[in-house]
């Protein structure tokens, strides 16, 4: 598989602002980064992305960096032919969370200790833990290496659909699923599939963009009763998902934090 990197040099006065350039640039299709050179606010990072990609969203990369303030694309250029999913697995061993699942991450991120996947992963343990059968039917939409839905199957849902827009990371999913020996449906998707059902539970730990623009599949794919959970956002960004989850039925529960990065539960409490 042919690979490009890109050599950026950042310069934030924010961690978080960090944050959110990685994931929108990961978003474009970026699936591994080098952090290189880093010091308290300058990294020289290099960012990794199949060159079929990079034809594909050249302008739309070189636009982020050009228009992100603290953000310079030093130059790309095209690496040696190999195979880079066995190299990130010799760099980035398999990684040990709790109830013993492991996840084998082929992407930057998914790993489990994010702060937007810990603290999905914390809701889930204390709501499977008041009540094991909160959630029978489970959706983990852009599940990246499958970790939410594993641990939603794990803890005790009976049927879990896993859906992302990228065909790396749904077969990271489906072999993570079987490391871990849980039996997890994963689609190939950018949206809910109109077959798919209802659900009691939606996880979404993605980009606040696509959160706005999936919140009516959202309602529409949730039972009466039944919760979506948001992340992947910071609370700048939590009045207008807040906003559009209640225009769609959907009433805030309950808002979680961890540093900058938020999280909102939300259950549904009419039909429109």
């Amino acid at each position: 598989m042919l690979y490009h990197v890109l050599h950026i040099k950042t310069a934030f006065a924010e961690e978080w602002q960090k944050d959110l350039f990685d994931q929108q640039i990961c978003e474009l299709g970026v699936d591994t980064i080098d952090p290189g050179l880093e010091s308290v606010q300058v990294s020289h990072a290099d960012y990794y992305i199949q060159s079929e990609i990079w034809e594909r969203v050249q302008a739309e990369i070189e636009a982020l960096c050009a228009s992100t303030e603290g953000t310079t694309l030093i130059g790309v250029e095209a690496c040696e032919d190999k195979n880079w999913n066995e190299t990130w697995e010799a760099e980035h061993p398999i990684e040990e969370l709790p109830l013993g699942i492991r996840i084998v991450p082929h992407c930057a991120f998914g790993a489990g200790h994010h702060e937007t996947t810990s603290m999905m992963i914390e809701a889930l343990m204390k709501a499977f833990s008041i009540q094991s059968s909160a959630f029978g039917q489970v959706l983990d939409h852009g599940t990246g290496t499958g970790v939410l839905a594993i641990f939603a199957k794990r803890l005790g849902a009976t049927h879990v659909l896993a859906i992302d827009i990228d065909e790396k990371s749904v077969v990271n999913a489906q072999e993570n699923a079987a490391l871990n020996g849980e039996e997890i449906e994963v689609r190939l998707g950018d949206r809910i599939p109109e077959d798919a059902g209802t659900f009691d539970l939606i996880l979404a730990n993605i980009h606040r963009n696509i959160l706005l623009a999936n919140m009516a599949s959202y309602a529409a794919h949730l039972k009466q009763g039944g919760q979506v959970w948001l992340s992947g956002f910071y609370e700048t960004d939590c009045e207008a998902l807040i906003e559009a989850a209640k225009a769609q039925g959907l009433a805030p529960i309950a808002t979680h934090a961890n540093h900058e990065w938020r999280m909102i539960q939300l259950q549904k409490t009419s039909n429109r």
